[in-house]
């Protein structure tokens, strides 16, 4: 039986589709894929070969791969031609899981500009930041967002604001998307775009409040796409005998139910992996457990990824197996620690005929850096797993020396995955990388056979469904109530969501506010999925160290046994 050291150094050696060789970039002595495609591009220019086939399916809309370049080039034309947008520019997008929302970033890549996914759950302030920090020059936005910004649009610099799926009259100024994307076709535009050219600009908090722009480039995107298509092709090498054998009948074609947001570093891949391997995009407007189970039997959907949450939502349906043999050939899941008994859960429901796979990745990272699949997915459920191999990988001590196994330390990555660093914010980027290690703020630790575990977390951040809620952020807008004194966040433990948000807070002496009043205080501030679930009113000073730091892990557990309690 082939190990997976075998398969892996039989996919990646010379001649192979994975070969590495190695680079000097910017200095620094890399790996990298010898095949891997210069540019996104060039990824949307190699649709053309599947004509006809579904491409962006989403409700009954339906997109072939030759209607979305013919539009695609529509609207790159539009955007060079009317706005001025050229190589280098930054184009927002903002909007739910929409096909507009896919047009809209392969149009900015065909040009060379950066393209800026603004989180869905933002409010009309924080998608104000990003516009502003970024420098944006054209927004794309839904009806929903474009109502959220209604107070700053006026002051918005952009060349143009275009809506789409929008109810009404437009405001004055706004370009509705059906003029947008009406004209000749024109096929792409002819731009030369190298692989360490800037594509994305992701935001991703941090632990002072402000979003930071993750700055990423060509190579970064592309090397996450051949490490996607290498843990394909390491599955099928490792599945058993009898599950590879397939039938002579040919096998369907890939369809993926596309549930992770765009904005996310996780979306945004199974968006230009589903583009450049030729899959079918299933759209989901928001999850609905019984919908999901409805599109995987007309869609005849072969993988998908999800957070935890939503795997045991869809694992513990009764109509799972409507779905049929085919189905779900690859489930993977990340965005959130998976929890062992899930992983269990997966090896019993389909009795390893899938081939799953957990990622341990970030924004800065371009997506999963660490996969856990195979074999060693079940016997290790608690791990994440082994780094894709052009990453490195240190865990780190205080001193700055390498951990030995078995010791706790900062995991810290660099490789053709990790990105420039934070746009405009050299402070930032100074504080996070030292000579192209990217710090990931986990504390992890190796055991014997190379295998990564994550213990705890530096960051002061909850892990809620999926999406990170910095702490910092949500205390720096508490604080701000007049009724407060003092505040800490933290994360609980909740079975759905995996962590829940809570605040304790310390009133004022004379101070009153609810627990309502003060989640309506946030919400009014900041993203819905960043509001306090739960708000603990402490009779006492926050327990705080000499230095005043307070002492989260105590706070933490007090909260939990109260919770536990009441």
């Amino acid at each position: 039986m082939t190990s997976r050291a075998q398969a892996l150094a039989a996919l990646t050696a010379p001649g192979a589709p994975f070969e590495i060789v190695p680079a000097t970039i910017e200095g620094r002595a890399w790996r990298v894929y010898r095949n891997a495609v210069p540019s996104l591009r060039d990824v949307l220019a190699s649709t053309a070969q599947h004509g006809d086939r579904d491409f962006l399916v989403y409700d009954d809309d339906r997109c072939t791969f030759a209607e979305h370049l013919a539009v695609v080039g529509r609207l790159a034309g539009r955007l060079a031609g009317s706005w001025g947008v050229a190589k280098g520019d930054r184009v927002a997008i903002a909007m739910r899981n929409y096909p507009e929302w896919a047009v809209t970033f392969w149009a900015t890549q065909a040009l060379g500009a950066v393209a800026v996914p603004l989180n869905a759950w933002w409010t009309g302030p924080e998608l104000e930041y990003a516009l502003r920090d970024s420098g944006a020059k054209v927004l794309v936005v839904d009806g929903e967002r474009l109502e959220r910004l209604a107070p700053q649009r006026s002051t918005l610099a952009l060349e143009a604001l275009i809506a789409v799926r929008h109810r009404g009259a437009l405001p004055d100024g706004v370009v509705d998307w059906a003029e947008a994307v009406t004209g000749p076709g024109s096929g792409l535009p002819e731009v030369v775009i190298e692989p360490d050219d800037p594509a994305t600009i992701l935001y991703t908090s941090g632990t002072t409040g402000a979003p930071k722009g993750a700055l990423a480039t060509h190579r970064n995107h592309c090397t996450n796409l051949m490490n996607t298509a290498l843990a394909g092709a390491l599955g099928q090498a490792l599945a058993p005998t009898a599950l590879s054998a397939r039938p002579s009948a040919p096998p369907p074609l890939p369809a993926s139910l596309q549930v992770f947001p765009f904005f996310h570093i996780g979306g945004l891949t199974g968006l230009y992996a589903a583009t450049a391997f030729g899959a079918k995009l299933v759209l989901l407007y928001k999850w609905d457990t019984e919908l999901a189970l409805d599109l995987l039997v007309r869609e005849k959907i072969t993988a998908t990824a999800l957070v935890p949450t939503l795997l045991r939502q869809l694992l513990e349906s009764p109509r799972l197996h409507e779905a049929g043999p085919e189905a779900l050939a690859a489930i993977s899941s990340g965005g959130a620690p998976v929890p062992p008994d899930l992983i269990r859960r997966i090896e019993t429901e389909f009795d390893r005929r899938v081939s799953p796979s957990n990622g341990y990745g970030l924004t800065e990272t371009t997506s999963a850096v660490v996969v856990n699949s195979g074999a060693e997915y079940f016997t290790h459920p608690d791990s994440i797993g082994r780094p894709v191999p052009v990453a490195d990988v240190r865990i780190v001590a205080e001193d700055g020396s390498d951990c030995a196994p078995g010791a706790v330390g900062e995991l810290w990555v660099r490789g053709p995955n990790v990105v420039q660093g934070y746009w405009r914010k050299p402070e930032a980027t100074a504080a996070a990388f030292t000579d192209g290690w990217f710090h990931s703020g986990d504390l992890a630790r190796w055991d014997d056979d190379g295998l990564l575990y994550v213990v705890d977390r530096l960051k002061d951040v909850v892990i809620r469904g999926g999406e990170n809620v910095y702490s910092a952020e949500v205390e720096a807008v508490l604080i701000e109530h007049p009724a407060i004194e003092d505040v800490a966040v933290v994360g609980l433990p909740d079975p759905r969501l995996g962590e829940e948000v809570a605040a304790a807070v310390y009133l004022r002496p004379g101070g009153r506010a609810t627990a309502a009043e003060l989640q309506e205080f946030a919400a009014a501030r900041l993203a819905r999925f960043k509001v306090p679930s739960t708000v603990v009113f402490l009779t006492e000073p926050l327990p705080r160290t000499a230095s005043g730091k307070v002492l989260k892990r105590d706070l933490r557990e007090s909260l939990s046994a109260a919770r536990r309690d009441g």
